[in-house]
């Protein structure tokens, strides 16, 4: 396949990779078959969709989509507890773990109890006292004056624990990946159970704990009463979807775009007051959930208090909603400088030992936990290959890791738990968590790094881009964009279309903050489009434009929409740039 646009080398190292032939073939059928507008034909076929599957994809109804909750094991169980719990006004507790989906399932159980007129005590474990999952003596301590505990998006490993909750029956909603045996717990509902088909294996726990709700639900109609609206809880499963990175096809697709507009009618406390404090200014969208939301939801429990996510996410006081939002987005400015200052460090060990190896690690000394997951993250874009970030205290380490796609991390991790070489671990294919020795640090990275190479990692360099085709700055309308999101919403696993705009000339360079780039770039006919390219100075990106010297580049990105002062105008997130 030759280099789109002779380009081999980008600015950022890598090769741009243009449409198929196969795809642009499809691309004019579809276009000649329908009445859908070009770019939207690209996309779609970029999907794999024909002709006659077009209107169903593009109007995805959950009805069609959404799989009979039964198909779960445990989740007819669980469900009949949880209503057994209601009906008795039985004491019930909810175990969640600290992140965005943590805190969105949560809410959910929180949201439809309240909606029965009944309540539950809510326990977040903190990140660092406690770590990740349930943990003895929490449970212990639950069990002694509740009759139900609910573990969301946690559980599926915790056997002691859950064995420590004496004389009070435990049920699990999770999504993580399971081991050999399963915990002794009341029912696990677990798409990742070993013993699972894994044709629900993409779900969050968020949507697990929805699937219970839509059980329940019909458990309540068979017995002739009415549950609650589960459709007004969709919300919480959709920034749960965007912000776990959970692949936005099927299902997914479907419960993000649905969740997208009940979210725009600004019904939920916290999420008003949280946008607001965010300074959203259009209909929110897969970017809003994933980097504004998201992360202000995570913060608390990154680096503040634990339970914050959670509270927000099932207050219904809009007091109560602005204070905790104002508190996150405090807490979130505070941990960018923290992860700043651990990224850098950890960029320069990575660097040190080498990033051409399977895995990319650093460790270091008091690095906060809360924030190594996301370093992690940032060593796997620029290096594309899977990272761990590990914080040392004392003689443990704690860490989170990030993978690329089809390298499992997950089992990885799973099997130096079992080999000995890691005190806990767990996770999923593409993020996990561990906690290892100070002594075994080395042997554990390095009998990782060699299962990790079994799978592929290492053998790739800098991923390639791949461009939906070429686009002139005058054909970049918001006519077109809105064509395009159509398709929506993109995210994991349905990447935003890119394009290319080439030979273009540079007007304008503005520095935003220390790393961040915004330009002004035209094709010398008058037509001119703003650009705004996030990190643009951890590469070699943001220098090379800031100095143009008048020198034309193709530039490549993905078109949105920017809204300011009621005025709609198309700007590229830039993302990566040649010389022309």
């Amino acid at each position: 396949m030759s280099d789109f646009l002779d380009v081999s080398g980008s600015l950022t190292g890598r090769r741009w990779i243009g449409p198929s032939v196969e795809h642009m073939r499809a691309s004019e059928q579809l276009a000649q078959e329908t009445t859908l507008p070009s770019a939207l034909c690209a996309v779609l076929a970029r999907r794999g969709i024909s002709a006659s599957e077009a209107a169903n994809f593009l109007e995805p109804r959950l009805a069609d989509l959404l799989p009979d909750p039964r198909s779960l094991k445990d989740i007819e169980r669980a469900a009949k507890r949880f209503l057994q719990a209601v009906a008795r006004r039985q004491r019930i507790a909810v175990f969640a773990d600290y992140d965005v989906d943590g805190g969105s399932s949560a809410a959910l159980l929180i949201s439809w109890l309240r909606a029965v007129h009944r309540s539950a005590t809510l326990y977040v474990p903190d990140r660092i006292d406690e770590g990740y999952g349930p943990n003895e003596t929490a449970m212990a301590a639950l069990a002694s004056n509740h009759d139900l505990i609910v573990c969301v998006d946690c559980g599926t490993l915790s056997h002691d624990p859950i064995a420590a909750a004496k004389g009070t029956d435990v049920i699990v909603l999770d999504h993580h990946l399971g081991g050999e045996t399963l915990p002794a717990a009341f029912a696990v509902v677990n798409p990742n159970r070993q013993d699972e088909t894994g044709d629900l294996a993409q779900l969050c726990a968020a949507s697990v704990v929805f699937l219970m709700l839509v059980e329940v639900n019909r458990q309540m109609r068979e017995k002739g009463t009415t549950g609650p609206d589960l459709l007004a809880l969709l919300d919480l499963v959709a920034l749960a979807t965007v912000a776990d990175v959970a692949p936005l096809t099927g299902v997914n697709r479907a419960l993000v775009r649905q969740g997208l507009k009940v979210m725009a009618r600004r019904e939920r406390p916290g999420l008003v007051a949280l946008s607001d404090v965010s300074r959203m200014e259009s209909a929110p969208n897969t970017y809003h959930l994933g980097f504004m939301l998201g992360p202000r939801v995570n913060a608390g429990g990154r680096i503040g208090q634990a339970d914050l996510g959670a509270r927000l996410l099932s207050t219904d006081n809009p007091d109560e909603a602005l204070a905790i939002s104002e508190r996150l987005d405090q807490l979130n400015t505070e941990r960018r400088d923290i992860e700043s200052a651990v990224r850098s460090a950890a960029l320069e060990q990575a660097e040190e030992r080498g990033l051409d190896a399977p895995l990319v690690w650093a460790a270091g000394e008091g690095w906060h936990p809360g924030v190594v997951g996301i370093v992690a993250s940032r060593l796997k874009e620029i290096t594309n290959r899977p990272a761990i970030v590990i914080g040392l205290d004392g003689d443990e380490g704690k860490g989170s890791g990030r993978s690329i796609s089809g390298v499992d991390l997950g089992a990885s991790i799973h099997r130096l738990v079992s080999e000995g070489l890691l005190l806990k671990g767990g996770g999923h294919k593409m993020a996990a968590g561990l906690t290892v020795a100070r002594d075994k640090l080395h042997p554990a990275m390095e009998r990782l790094s060699e299962l990790l190479a079994k799978q592929g990692a290492g053998k790739a360099g800098p991923a390639d881009l791949k461009l939906d085709g070429l686009l002139m700055p005058s054909a970049a309308s918001v006519e077109l964009v809105l064509d395009i999101e159509k398709a929506g919403p993109f995210g994991a696993g349905a990447p935003a279309p890119r394009f290319a705009f080439p030979a273009v000339e540079i007007h304008f360079t503005k520095r935003v903050g220390d790393t961040h780039l915004k330009i002004t770039f035209g094709d010398g006919m008058g037509a001119r489009i703003q650009a705004i390219c996030f990190g643009a100075f951890d590469s070699a990106l943001g220098p090379a434009l800031e100095a143009h010297g008048g020198a034309q580049f193709h530039l490549a990105g993905r078109l949105e929409i920017n809204t300011w002062g009621g005025r709609q105008t198309v700007q590229l997130r830039l993302e990566d740039a040649a010389r022309s």
